[in-house]
């Protein structure tokens, strides 16, 4: 935490052009040390590319992730004025919200979820809660609580039996639950679905949370397009129900959100940060 502090001392002291030309040679030597990501991007790049990546595809890579980390220090600390953000289905949201009602909103590890606090400025009706395990909780509060101090998110840990009744209490209060859907964990029971030219495990928790508590599943990605500009698209993924869960509407939700994940991954490829083998 004292070198994450220190991190972002440099980067609000130095701004961020000046920054960001430091991350050149972070991802360089992140290239040369980290095997295993360099693969992982390579294997990725090959299926969302369509052809064989080279070495500057891979550094691109990293460069973007970089630089997304980075952003988050300005987002975080409310000057989203550095950049041009756009943003794709926002009356989705304002529907909702309308209506009093609460929504399940599924991100992914592809561009930054961090410029939806924007959309919630523009919103000031909307709240939104974090679901993530517990230990995953106190790492991001404390690393939020390094970048601005002020911050005080809403996280609702996942794993205990009180989970589901916070997350039913904030979406029956007009709530917004955001949860990342594409890593499975030890705890969970994946599918597989088609993702990007094979079949990859996606976990059935969140579709099995929406099939029990049916609320509207709106589908979140915050591209970066390179230089200042970011992309926030919002996607219906289901309606809000009042049928009861049914195992095949949990794999229709999955699949749906895996190609639409797809179609976000191909429109910006270099947004996509799972440095694993995600098909293995």
């Amino acid at each position: 935490m004292a070198v994450l502090r220190i991190a972002v001392w440099i980067a609000r002291c130095l701004g961020r052009p000046l920054t960001r030309t430091l991350l050149g040679p972070v991802c360089l030597g992140f290239f040369i040390l980290h095997a295993e990501a360099r693969v992982a991007s390579n294997r990725y790049l090959a299926r969302v590319l369509g052809h064989k990546p080279r070495t500057r595809d891979v550094l691109r890579h990293f460069f973007t992730f970089a630089t997304t980390v980075l952003d988050r220090v300005f987002l975080l600390n409310d000057e989203a004025n550095r950049f041009d953000i756009a943003i794709h289905g926002g009356e989705i949201v304002a529907d909702i919200l309308a209506q009093g009602g609460g929504c399940l909103l599924l991100g992914a590890h592809h561009g930054s979820f961090e410029v939806l606090r924007l959309v919630g400025r523009q919103q000031p009706d909307l709240t939104v809660s974090l679901a993530m395990y517990e230990e995953t909780g106190r790492k991001i509060g404390a690393a939020l609580n390094a970048i601005n101090p002020h911050l005080a998110p809403s996280i609702i840990g996942l794993g205990t039996p009180a989970a589901m009744i916070e997350i039913r209490d904030c979406l029956d209060q007009g709530g917004f639950v955001g949860m990342l859907a594409d890593r499975t964990l030890q705890t969970d029971s994946p599918i597989r679905v088609w993702f990007l030219g094979g079949e990859a495990a996606f976990p059935t928790g969140p579709a099995r949370l929406a099939g029990l508590l049916r609320p509207p599943v709106v589908l979140m990605v915050g591209l970066f397009l390179g230089g200042n500009r970011y992309e926030i698209h919002f996607e219906r993924l289901a309606a809000a129900s009042a049928a009861k869960p049914d195992p095949a509407q949990t794999r229709a939700l999955i699949t749906r959100y895996a190609a639409r994940l797809e179609h976000y991954c191909r429109m910006a490829p270099y947004n996509w940060f799972n440095f694993f083998d995600f098909w293995a």
